[in-house]
């Protein structure tokens, strides 16, 4: 196929086996035993994860050169501030299901292994539909503007696990038990193997993010065709957001600003892809404006530092009514 004509089959190869490495290191050795993640433990996670993102960008410098390397950051800093709106998802998701925090690092950690497999996927198959197609570039940008409209209409996360239509497929394949058993994702009772709400909430989290995929994937298609770069920023911005997850989520709700900077550098983006024949908007001009817009949004939303109403945790066992014929299910006091 031309569209793979230029890559290196040992190049991707390498990349995945180190970053295959950096994941049985953060499970077998960081994260062997359940543990509640501290805010200190956090920020030197996700500081190391930047660190290793930004050290990736200067070898592609060094190994392609300051054009790649400028379409790597450029791509890695948009993927990296769409995944900052993650963490409000992921602040729901975790509430309605009840996890205990001891255990919200195993189902992210199995989340990015989705997603990466999910993204590749879609980069593979994006870089091969624009290879054939030069003109689907004009209806990614058209669904980026669209994407950052609807974003400006909507300044409110809205998520209802309840409405998750996978969710209730996979319940149909695979029973779910009412109660969490450790980190288990699956667990037999009398016998038979059944799946924990934990396997629930990590499907909610892979479908997620591949609703989020189909938004963030062209917008970095805009800087740069070439699919290494693509699946390299993915990648990095993607491995760093468990650890971003648990430096954020407690103040989550202070980022008033951060979905309207994000729909504004959607917007450009998606204007970008459309005036693409008629001027190219160079690397460092992208760089420069997506950081001073999402500096600006989140310096402003943490000056405003508005008090948001917490929000209501869901009662457990049940809490999507899975295991009822009628689908509804009877509110409880939430157990203290």
């Amino acid at each position: 196929m031309s569209f793979l004509a230029g890559l290196h089959l040992e190049t991707w190869i390498a990349f995945n086996v180190f970053i295959f490495a950096m994941l049985m290191i953060d499970l077998f050795v960081l994260h062997r035993n359940a543990h509640v993640v501290s805010m200190r433990e956090a920020a030197i996670t996700s500081a190391g994860w930047i660190a290793l993102g930004l050290a990736f960008g200067v070898v592609m410098w060094w190994w392609q050169g300051p054009g790649a390397a400028g379409e790597y950051f450029a791509d890695y800093l948009i993927e990296k501030s769409l995944s900052v709106d993650n963490v409000f998802i992921f602040v729901i998701i975790f509430s309605y299901f009840a996890v205990p925090a001891a255990y919200q690092h195993r189902v992210l950690f199995w989340g990015v292994v989705g997603a990466l497999l999910m993204r590749g996927t879609f980069i593979i198959a994006g870089t091969a539909l624009l290879s054939a197609m030069e003109w689907v570039l004009y209806l990614f940008g058209a669904f980026l503007l669209y994407t950052a409209f609807k974003m400006f209409q909507h300044s409110e996360m809205e998520l209802d696990p309840r409405e998750n239509k996978v969710l209730r497929l996979v319940n149909k394949i695979v029973p779910l038990t009412q109660e969490y058993d450790g980190q288990k994702l699956f667990t037999r009772i009398n016998g038979v193997r059944m799946a924990t709400p934990l396997f629930a909430v990590l499907v909610v989290i892979d479908v997620t993010d591949l609703v989020f995929a189909v938004d963030s994937i062209p917008a970095v298609f805009a800087v740069t065709r070439d699919p290494f770069i693509v699946y390299t920023s993915n990648a990095f911005a993607i491995l760093g957001l468990r650890a971003l997850y648990f430096l954020l989520a407690g103040a989550a709700h202070k980022f008033v600003y951060l979905k309207p900077g994000l729909a504004i550098i959607l917007a450009f983006v998606g204007i970008k892809m459309l005036i693409v024949d008629f001027y190219h908007v160079p690397v460092w001009a992208s760089l420069v404006f997506i950081g001073v817009v999402l500096t600006v949004a989140l310096a402003a939303s943490l000056l405003t530092a508005k008090e948001l109403d917490p929000m209501e945790e869901a009662p457990l066992p049940d809490p999507l009514g899975l295991l009822s014929d009628s689908g509804e299910h009877e509110e409880r006091p939430a157990k203290h």
